[in-house]
């Protein structure tokens, strides 16, 4: 079974996020060494995929006329964070009184370093006395920042500043999106309950919900050619492990076409459906395959049973990772081990090979398209966002996922199928694990995305257990 190699920044365009860049000097420090300093570090953030929507060089000049003309440019320009380069000693007010002025954006004070010449003698400007009598200031003024400095003759930690530059720009990007969810609390639930209140207060993300009948009447206005194109194009690309009926198959692209149409008219991010008390209860047709097509063909989060954090979870996951961001629930405790699975779809983004399905039913139930796929193995990470005494808190977990042992669960129709499953072997014991668990679902990313997750809970204020 094949390994993930995660790697967000080869699947991503070269753009990560959008800056403004202003350096800081001290006005009778030369000024060439600070434009040579603050344009090494533009070209190490440019490098990085952090497109700089200006570049401007500040000192404590006394009429604070370089100070205004920043200003000025930060105004006229959309960014995501503000790199406030320190590049040498600089007064504190000559630095508030730009930035001040922008108190609600990120900010990332980044001080510079000295350097050596040919002799090994070391030349600097006082980097690090700029920012030590700076940071305080700015965590005293709760600032939204993140400090880090270069060691002496060092180039930046560019891990660092990668990781925060995809933490804000995820930020920015939940602030904008929305997240459906086609009913409302699948099996009265209460992992599923949400606070929308503090989900716009803390993400600026809005859950929308729409009813089954909306998508029952939109099945009645679709065009026969493009369910048909979308049946030839399922019976190519999907591997039956016995035929399935061709009425099921229509029927689950009618009510993906549907939904695709619901998702592309509202733009939504990521979405949930009534699962249990809605499509197999209601409409008679458990919807693995619907999620299926969701993720595959849009490839936008998607979970059953209205599960609202995991929907969140899932989103802010896709933001900071790149990932599609799966599902997987958990099905047994070992001493050593978890063992994880899901009784309906994966992405074909985890899948290893093809993409295998099977007509099948469990209990009562009517017979489904069921994804009997194998899961791709390697690093992985486990998160889940939840609340606690009315603030968000997040649980982070790593391990390495292996192939699981032969297993079924009891109920589906024989010869019972093996659900795409891993077990995880977890970086802490599972008694620890364990006596944090917040649901029964929590969302997988491979690699150990542990710093890009801390990086965008620092920014919210998060805590993280």
């Amino acid at each position: 079974m094949k390994n993930f190699n995660s790697d967000y920044f080869n699947n991503q365009s070269k753009i990560i996020a959008e800056a403004a860049f202003i350096g800081f000097g001290e006005v009778n420090t030369p000024k060439d060494i600070i434009e040579k300093k603050c344009l090494i570090a533009k070209k190490e953030l440019e490098n990085l995929g952090v497109n700089l929507k200006c570049f401007e060089i500040v000192s404590d000049d006394q009429q604070g006329l370089q100070a205004k003309k920043a200003i000025e440019v930060l105004q006229k320009i959309n960014f995501d964070f503000i790199v406030v380069c320190i590049a040498g000693w600089i007064p504190t007010w000559a630095v508030l009184r730009v930035v001040n002025n922008f108190s609600n954006k990120p900010m990332l004070l980044w001080g510079l370093s000295g350097y050596y010449d040919d002799k090994n003698k070391l030349y600097t400007t006082a980097d690090q006395a700029g920012t030590t009598a700076i940071r305080k200031v700015f965590e005293d003024l709760n600032y939204n920042f993140k400090y880090i400095y270069n060691f002496t003759g060092k180039n930046a930690d560019i891990e660092k500043i990668k990781n925060f530059a995809v933490a804000v720009k995820a930020l920015n990007k939940l602030k904008s999106s929305k997240i459906s969810m086609m009913g409302y609390r699948d099996m009265n639930l209460y992992s599923t309950f949400y606070d929308p209140v503090l989900v716009k207060k803390i993400f600026g993300t809005e859950f929308e919900h729409f009813e089954m009948l909306e998508i029952n009447q939109k099945i009645k206005n679709l065009d026969n050619n493009k369910v048909l194109k979308e049946y030839e194009k399922i019976k190519n690309s999907w591997k039956f492990t016995k035929p399935a009926a061709k009425d099921t198959l229509i029927k689950g692209i009618k009510y993906y076409l549907s939904i695709k149409e619901k998702i592309e008219e509202k733009q939504y991010d990521a979405i949930s459906l009534i699962d249990v008390d809605g499509m197999k209860k209601l409409e008679g047709f458990p919807p693995a395959m619907v999620f299926m097509l969701i993720s595959n063909e849009l490839n936008i989060p998607s979970i059953p049973e209205n599960d609202s954090y995991g929907s969140l979870t899932q989103l802010i996951s896709k933001y900071l990772t790149g990932q599609i961001s799966a599902y997987f629930e958990f099905y047994e405790f070992m001493e050593d081990r978890i063992l994880v699975g899901v009784p309906d779809f994966i992405p074909k983004e985890v899948t290893d090979g093809d993409i295998l399905v099977m007509p099948t039913k469990f209990g009562d139930f009517n017979e489904g398209i069921l994804n009997v796929s194998k899961v791709k193995t390697g690093i992985v990470t486990l998160a889940r966002f939840s609340t606690k005494n009315g603030k968000f808190i997040l649980h982070l977990l790593t391990g390495k996922a292996v192939s699981p042992r032969p297993w079924e669960e009891v109920g589906w129709t024989p010869p019972a199928p093996q659900l795409p499953s891993l077990e995880i072997i977890l970086d802490v014991p599972i008694e620890d694990f364990a006596s944090k668990v917040l649901s029964q679902h929590y969302i997988l990313t491979y690699g150990d995305n542990t710093k890009l997750f801390i990086e965008f809970c620092n920014l919210h204020k998060i805590d993280m257990i």
